[in-house]
């Protein structure tokens, strides 16, 4: 498990960054502002929560059930809702029907708000 969360964050960190220079300079020109800047909240939430599961990676140990619910949690939640953001901007650009990609995208917030409550749980009881 520790080696998945340090995988996933470097993958959410380096796809944060070609999506956030993408989103700059790309899409800047192609997207009205509303719709880039729900693109920018994708990338910001993706790389906040890759800093987090990096730093999770090197001080769990992942024996804990409530240390797995938490990473999985977080990485499920991001990428539900970072990407299904992603993909809704795409479909916008593209002119295509993606629309089912649009209830992924609370799925993936409330998600990430149970990962961050097990975490509270978890400094609390630990």
């Amino acid at each position: 498990m520790i080696l998945i969360v340090k995988v996933a964050a470097a993958i959410f960190g380096f796809f944060g960054i070609i999506f956030g220079a993408f989103g700059a300079h790309r899409l800047k020109r192609l997207l009205p502002a509303e719709v880039l800047s729900s693109f920018e909240t994708g990338v910001k939430y993706q790389m906040l929560h890759a800093v987090v599961l990096i730093v999770l990676g090197f001080h769990f140990e992942f024996i804990d059930i409530t240390e797995r619910m938490i990473a999985t949690c977080l990485i499920i939640g991001v990428s539900l809702f970072s990407f299904s953001i992603y993909g809704l901007c795409y479909a916008r650009v593209k002119q295509i029907n993606l629309k089912f990609l649009g209830p992924m995208t609370p799925v993936g917030g409330l998600l990430m708000m149970s990962g961050w409550g097990l975490l509270l749980y978890y400094f609390i009881v630990h």
